[in-house]
């Protein structure tokens, strides 16, 4: 069974720094895709970043040169969040695209005080 753990989560001050972490039950280049999401209250879920299996990466527009997702060789995908704003607050999914179908962490939260 595939397994997906977010980490890193907590509470940051605008223009602050996280790295969230995403522990994988297996190596991150065996899904066709990774990627990083994010939910607030009232809104649907939104791609933050996502990474393909060749590497190619795309993020979502309101983060795009602030925050970089990356794996390591193992089991492990980043997601490095700079410029934090009180915008970026929510609760952050991992979520790998394996053999047919999606499967979600649990969710870390994120909050950014202004």
């Amino acid at each position: 069974q595939v397994q997906l753990v977010e980490s890193g989560g907590g509470l940051v001050q605008a223009g602050g720094s996280l790295r969230l972490s995403c522990a994988v039950s297996r190596a991150t280049f065996s899904f066709d895709s990774m990627g990083w999401y994010r939910q607030v209250p009232g809104k649907e879920r939104e791609l933050v970043a996502a990474m393909v299996s060749n590497g190619i990466t795309r993020y979502g527009d309101s983060v795009k040169g602030r925050f970089t997702i990356s794996r390591d060789v193992r089991n492990t995908l980043y997601l490095q969040m700079n410029s934090l704003k009180s915008e970026d607050t929510g609760v952050y999914y991992c979520k790998g695209y394996f053999r047919g179908r999606d499967v979600w962490g649990q969710g870390t939260h994120v909050t950014v005080s202004s």
